[in-house]
């Protein structure tokens, strides 16, 4: 008996933990995003725009590749490896489809510092050129790259532990000044490190607590060994990159492929260097041999990461961060959803894998995702496709770039870094919608520049935290009302009797960043079961009713956004009485989702709200529009709706 017990006991045990087939479809389509999306791909509407996309791509990937390679302090054939293996990774693991993975300033400049400590320029003459080594490199620039590929490899290690600790979900503490401040002041950074090339000055490295400032002392107390030669190149690239970008931005609709103006810029000034034997007349210091092909796969270095773990925990954080951004922004404008979680993983496996290919540490970068938007990209696709030609110029056409200028290349990243330094001009709304966050944006550029991009992102969060932790005791409770929804059925003579729904929805809690998320998810949860419920409106579960905004736990959305409303006689009444403060990501929530309701025919009112809010969504999303949405009271909103239907009915009697 006893033993009978025992095998059903077992046997239901087996049932209960054998995975079904549609379970492990379900979670390789969630871990493996292509596959959800490649099976769909539509050759004759995507193939045209993608390949496009990625041609052009290829060329951002081929001279940011060099460009931040160098930046790392390692030989440039590095950064071409940087553009290949992490772009494949990341269109098989990621979920942002419009999303460029490959070298990225930030992360270039932070691997810098562990490459320049542990392998100083002095240690150069100590090294020999070795034919018998990977690619005929010298051991120096072996031993340089062994640290950027360990500085990769944890990073992307760290990366992957978040993962499976599920942190993605905590991403919101890094709020959208926090991040645009953060990119700007390493912008910044960037900027300054390229001076030398631009200017033509024997520089030593400097780094560490205020490095920035001590840079531009050195180039003042040496001002007289600048390089005419090299400034003038470098400002004539300027002005070429800056005014062909600008007309492509123009006249972008008008032309279907623009000009690749890097491209071009990197075959002129090479070929005129070659010509006039720059490196010799004028002593001009040029990119030098490029070896071709691809090395076989060779581990990193264990032995140093208790060294570079400093700077692995900087790449881990600053890419995934500037990366997640983007992802997320693309995912906005296309109507997709990202996994947080899900984007860990895909970057940790973009820097672990690649770390064995000799490749620097990677992420997505602002123009290269801007390009792809531009271009007219649809998927991954154009990115795959920008791999292959970019394994022609590793196997073909890399040896001829041995004459290229380093001012050039140091002018292509300036010029590329456009997008995150006209971000200063961000200050002005931040000082519109919300002060506080304008001197959060203030204060984490300051600790950016004077510090690094890591220790700026890390102030930024924790003072972010500690404004709102302080502003919650402050919230006045007394103003928030005992309702939580009401709902109105107005009887109109149109058709069928058809009712016009009403509901009114009071907002009992600040809204900032910390639960922007959650009254986003329980508000369209709200809205959505309306539309796609025929139930009446008292239906609606009062577990539904009593969760908004009672939490300030982090939610997640996945409904599709971009379905249209079947019933075109619906309003939406927000009583604001209780929101007491807001901040930027509060202010945005509140926009977007008056704008995503009025697409779907839903119209939105809200009542009791303070001046600065009006002020502040008014500015954000510029709502100077024909109906007026802001009342001082519930009952105003509901005479306006009643307004409303009245003249609709008398405009229709009209027309009969």
């Amino acid at each position: 008996m006893t033993g009978a017990k025992r095998k059903k006991k077992s046997v239901l045990w087996g049932k209960m933990h054998t995975p079904h087939c549609e379970d492990i479809k379900q979670w390789c389509k969630r871990r493996l995003p292509i596959l959800e999306w490649a099976p769909q791909y539509n050759l004759r509407e995507n193939l045209l725009p993608d390949t496009v996309s990625g041609v052009m791509l290829a060329v951002q990937q081929v001279t940011q590749g060099l460009s931040f390679a160098i930046l790392s302090s390692v030989h440039p054939v590095f950064g071409l490896y940087g553009s290949l293996f992490p772009a494949i990774i990341y269109a098989i693991f990621g979920m942002g489809r419009h999303v460029a993975t490959g070298t990225f300033a930030l992360t270039s400049l932070i691997s810098a510092n562990a490459v320049e400590r542990l392998v100083p320029q002095s240690s150069r003459n100590l090294s020999i050129q070795s034919n018998s080594s990977v690619l005929g490199l010298s051991d120096f620039e072996l031993q340089r790259i062994g640290v950027a590929t360990a500085v990769s490899f944890l990073g992307g290690v760290i990366q992957m532990v978040m993962f499976v600790l599920q942190l993605g979900s905590t991403t919101f503490l890094v709020t959208e000044p926090v991040i645009s401040a953060m990119t700007t002041g390493a912008a910044t950074h960037v900027v300054t490190s390229q001076v030398k090339y631009l200017l033509g000055i024997k520089m030593p490295y400097i780094s560490g607590p205020l490095g920035f400032f001590y840079i531009y002392a050195f180039v003042f107390e040496n001002i007289e060994s600048v390089q005419l030669e090299a400034l003038l190149l470098s400002l004539l690239s300027i002005v070429v990159l800056v005014l062909v970008k600008e007309l492509n931005e123009q006249f972008k609709r008008k032309i279907k492929v623009v000009l690749p103006v890097d491209l071009v810029l990197i075959i002129a000034a090479s070929f005129a260097c070659y010509c006039t034997n720059m490196e010799n007349t004028y002593g001009l210091e040029v990119v030098g041999h490029i070896p071709n092909g691809i090395p076989p796969p060779h581990a990193p270095p264990m032995n140093i990461l208790s060294a570079v773990l400093t700077e692995a925990f900087g790449v881990a954080l600053v890419g995934y961060v500037a990366s997640l951004s983007l992802a997320q922004g693309s995912a906005k404008k296309f109507k997709y959803s990202v996994d947080d979680n899900q984007e860990f993983l895909a970057h940790g496996l973009s820097n672990v894998i690649p770390s064995f290919f000799f490749c620097i540490p990677s992420a997505a970068a602002m123009g290269r995702t801007a390009g792809l938007y531009s271009t007219g990209a649809k998927t991954q696709v154009a990115c795959l496709i920008s791999c292959l030609f970019v394994l022609v110029v590793i196997y073909a056409i890399g040896p001829l770039l041995y004459w290229l200028p380093m001012c050039v290349l140091a002018s292509i990243i300036v010029v590329g870094l456009k997008g995150m330094l006209i971000q200063f001009r961000d200050l002005k709304k931040y000082w519109n919608v919300d002060k506080i966050d304008w001197g959060i944006w203030i204060s984490t550029y300051i600790f950016t520049i004077c510090f690094a991009a890591n220790v700026g992102l890390l102030f930024g969060v924790v003072c972010t935290i500690a404004i709102v932790i302080g502003r919650f005791p402050r919230a006045k409770t007394l103003s928030v009302t005992n309702m939580k929804e009401l709902e109105f059925k107005v009887k109109t003579e149109m058709h069928d009797e058809t009712l016009q729904q009403v509901k009114i929805i009071s907002i009992n809690n600040p809204l900032v960043f910390l639960n922007a998320k959650k009254f986003n998810t329980d508000l369209m949860k709200i809205i959505l079961k309306e539309i796609d419920s025929s139930q009446p409106l008292d239906d609606v579960s009062k577990c539904e009713q009593n969760t908004l905004l009672n939490s300030l736990s982090n939610g997640n959305c996945n409904e599709d956004v971009s379905q249209p409303c079947p019933c075109e006689k619906c309003s939406l009444v927000l009583d604001c009485k209780g929101l007491t403060f807001f901040d930027y990501t509060g202010v945005s929530t509140l926009v977007e989702l008056y704008l995503d309701c009025k697409s779907r025919g839903v119209d939105v009112f809200l009542a009791n709200c303070t001046a600065s809010l009006i002020k502040a969504m008014t500015y954000y999303g510029n709502l100077d529009t024909e109906k007026p949405i802001f009342f001082d009271s519930v009952s105003a909103a509901i005479s306006t709706i009643q307004s409303n239907k009245n003249l609709s009915k008398v405009s229709d009697h009209s027309e009969v």
